[in-house]
Formats: C-alpha cells, structure tokens, sequence
C-alpha cells in the first residue's frame, strides 16, 4: 500500500506552493503550517515533507522556528529539505525536531560531503533529486532549481544506491504544481532499477485516482501538495488512505 505523504512548502514562515519551481508563480494559502501539519497528522499519516523554499534560495536553513513548533505539535515522521549545506546545518534541522534530512545540491555537487553524511545518519539521510528531461535525458537541477547539475539523474543514483542510501524523493519538475498527474513509467524504471531504495514520486499528483494508479504499480510513496490545497484530495481521503496502510488485511 502505497503512503500518502502530505507537503508542506514555506516562505517566510507561510504555506506557499510554486509551480514548476518557479517563485514567480509563488501562490500564499492563509492556513497555518503548524496547524496545516496537526491536521495531516490527525489523518493518520506517518510522515510530513517540509520544504523551505527560502533555505533552498539562500543555501542554508531559514525557517527552523516554524519545523520547531511543527515538531512540538505532532507526533509523525518529519522530513525536512531545502538549504542544507553543511554538517552544522544537518545537525540544526535534527536539533529543531526533524526525523530525516532531505538533501540534494550538495549530493550533486559535493558527493563526497554527502557520502560522509549517509556513513554518520544512515536511513534518516533522504537523496532529493529534482529533475527536468532534456533530450531524453533526466538532468538534476540544484540551488533551488536555479541551476543544473553536471550529473544525471541516473549517474547520482548509482553513486549512492551501493553506499548507505535507503531513500530517494525524485521531483519531476516539468510536473510540479501543474496537477496533470506524475510521470509513474520514470519511478517504475528507478524502483526496478534500484530496489535497494525506496522512491518517493513527487510532483503532478491531482488526485486520488493517481493515488490508485501509483499503489497499482506498486510504488511504496507519494508527495500530494497542491492537490490538498486546491481541495482535490481531501483530508478525509488522506484518513481513509492511511486507515488502509494501518490495516491492509482488513480491506
């Protein structure tokens, strides 16, 4: 059963999504990250994805405060990305109550650095490889999607998939925000082609049939968004999802 893992994307503090990773296309929801996350957490989810936006623009961490008091609220899973660049900033984002650590420019450019890390946090270290296709080819870009990483999507994964890596977030960026559904034949080639990592789809999912069709193909994660917040997945179908993962035998 596949999970569902609800996002959260913050700026200045605010529920905010972009579209395609553009921060033009900046849209600001009035709900309240720390009680956006008490409400997904009352659904029954395992896990939360947190992104900061502004740590993804300025390479470091800049909304700590905020994952503190969601921590503080909820018991569930936390993972946290955006900004992190060194051992300090890793060490913060655990201090400030994350369960994992998403990481993805410096996996790209700076392999090495995050190689040393997976040896020291293991399992709690998550690969986020973001990615556009050009040419036919999966190309990762970095530093907030600004940029574009010499390696590809394929070349990071096998670099990382024999060491310590457990856990990947691919974003199909072209995807992202436009709820047009996610591209499921690229996660079915990187599961077949990796099992020893799990894969989280992230980007395009609108619905809870795309839900049905992900679980179908036998992919174990899902970021839902901007479906949640345009109410196209509702927070009772997250509850009667995860009422399913809890008691799978029972359905």
């Amino acid at each position: 059963m596949i999970r569902i893992v609800p996002a959260i994307d913050l700026i200045g503090g605010r529920c905010v999504r972009l579209t395609r990773g553009d921060y033009a296309t900046k849209k600001v929801y009035d709900a309240s990250p720390v009680e956006t996350a008490r409400r997904y957490a009352d659904c029954g989810v395992q896990r939360i994805h947190l992104v900061d936006l502004d740590g993804a623009k300025a390479s470091q961490p800049c909304n700590l405060a905020v994952l503190e008091q969601i921590a503080a609220a909820v018991s569930c899973e936390l993972e946290w990305g955006g900004g992190i660049a060194t051992t300090d900033d890793v060490e913060r984002v655990f201090s400030a109550g994350a369960t994992h650590a998403i990481v993805g420019s410096v996996a790209a450019l700076q392999p090495e650095r995050f190689e040393e890390w997976l040896s020291r946090w293991g399992s709690r270290m998550i690969l986020g490889a973001d990615a556009r296709q050009t040419e036919g080819r999966w190309r990762v870009a970095v530093k907030g999607w600004q940029e574009e990483a010499p390696l590809s999507l394929d070349a990071i994964l096998r670099r990382f998939a024999g060491r310590e890596l457990r856990e990947a977030i691919v974003t199909d960026i072209g995807r992202d925000g436009m709820l047009q559904g996610p591209t499921t034949g690229l996660y079915v080639q990187l599961q077949a082609a990796f099992p020893q990592v799990t894969f989280t789809v992230s980007g395009g999912v609108s619905s809870m049939d795309d839900i049905r069709a992900l679980d179908a193909a036998g992919l174990q994660k899902a970021i839902v968004g901007k479906a949640l917040y345009e109410n196209r997945i509702t927070l009772k179908d997250i509850a009667l999802w995860s009422q399913k993962e809890s008691y799978p035998a029972s359905m």
